[in-house]
């Protein structure tokens, strides 16, 4: 077997598409930081820094260039169902908007039915779209919710979000075992029986 080992010659191409000239200006950004940190930018491992940084930046923030109730209605069917339907363990990754840094955890979302249910990845690709965004939690948990009630007009919402955030890891108080909690309920889960039921569902384990 014959090789090439060219250093040009190129054996794998990853395709991404980002918009080149918000590429280029976050990109003269970063290694403008780079160099306010006290770092060289010019050196071999922080050359590209700049450019990675920027697509990261990009992707973390797609949230922005989403709708998220387009994206329910893109696959909404009439089903006479009227019982809680529940997509638990979502995993979340946001950025924290006080201090850009990562929070990460897991959304646990429910609605009744009214007439109408959504494709059940659907409310996954919901909470994703407005994760990929600068966020505080508080306000993440109520947009899910509100954009599930608006959208489908179900007899309830539920949502609860639970997450670690690492500006309280990696800085400030520093305490890296904590979890922040926050949930929203609407219609049907503002009865107390209603939403202990949900709250036991999705502390269930499936056996």
């Amino acid at each position: 077997m014959n090789l090439n080992t060219d250093k040009e010659e190129t054996f794998y191409h990853k395709d991404e598409y980002f918009d080149q000239e918000r590429t280029e200006k976050l990109s003269y950004h970063y290694h403008e930081i780079i160099k306010l940190l006290g770092e060289n930018p010019e050196r071999e491992g922080l050359q590209k820094t700049p450019l990675r940084v920027a697509k990261a930046m990009q992707f973390m923030t797609q949230g922005y260039q989403q709708n998220p109730e387009d994206i329910l209605n893109s696959a909404l069917f009439k089903e006479d169902y009227r019982q809680m339907v529940i997509v638990k363990d979502i995993e979340i990754y946001s950025l924290c908007e006080h201090h850009m840094l990562p929070f990460v955890g897991r959304a646990h979302v429910a609605y009744i039915p009214n007439g109408y249910i959504t494709g059940l990845s659907k409310i996954a690709r919901v909470v994703e779209a407005y994760s990929r965004r600068l966020q505080v939690q508080e306000r993440l948990t109520q947009q899910i919710k509100n954009c599930i009630q608006n959208t489908l007009h179900p007899l309830g919402v539920a949502v609860v979000i639970e997450a670690q955030h690492l500006c309280m890891m990696m800085r400030g108080v520093q305490k890296q075992n904590s979890v922040t909690t926050t949930s929203d309920f609407s219609g049907a889960f503002e009865k107390l029986a209603t939403r202990e039921e949900f709250i036991r569902l999705i502390s269930a384990k499936l056996r």
